[in-house]
Order: structure tokens, then C-alpha cells, then sequence
């Protein structure tokens, strides 16, 4: 069984850029690797941050942590997901 974890943020104002490579450097620096990770920004400075992991949806892998408040205009959002596909 394939998880996915889902981490979004929206950074402070004039913060992207600075979210953007926080971003980076926290997933790699995970203390284990992911099967995957793909890094995606988008309009507003929102940064999304994919990992794949083997294991069941309640399985104990590692997530990015909090940014400092004053890069972020509001709280981080997680997701988990379960792949369905065979």
C-alpha cells in the first residue's frame, strides 16, 4: 500500500520565494527518505509539498514541521491519502 501525505502553505506577504526554498530544504532533510516527493508552488505564493511512503494510511512516517509564524499567512494544512490503485 502506497500513502501520500499533502503539506500546503500560503506564504506571509513577499514571502514566496522564501517559503518556496524552506520548503525544499525541510523535505530534504526528512529523517528518512520518501519513495517520492514533488514540490509544487502556485498563485497567492502557495507551496505544496507531495511525499509518497510505503505503508498503510495510519502508517508512522515523517511530515514537514510548522514554518516560523512570520513566513506564513495562515497555519499549514496536512493531508493524508491511500492509493487505490493495484
Amino acid at each position: 500500500m502506497t500513502l501520500a501525505l499533502m503539506w500546503e502553505a500560503k506564504a506571509a506577504p513577499g514571502r514566496g520565494g522564501e517559503l518556496l526554498e524552506w520548503a525544499r530544504s525541510m523535505s530534504l532533510e526528512l529523517p528518512c527518505a520518501p519513495l517520492r516527493r514533488e514540490l509544487l508552488r502556485a498563485p497567492q505564493d502557495r507551496v505544496l509539498v507531495i511525499t509518497w511512503w510505503d505503508g498503510p494510511y495510519d502508517a508512522d512516517v515523517p511530515e514537514l514541521p510548522d514554518p516560523a509564524p512570520d513566513l506564513i499567512a495562515r497555519p499549514a494544512h496536512r493531508w493524508r491519502f491511500e492509493s487505490v490503485e493495484a
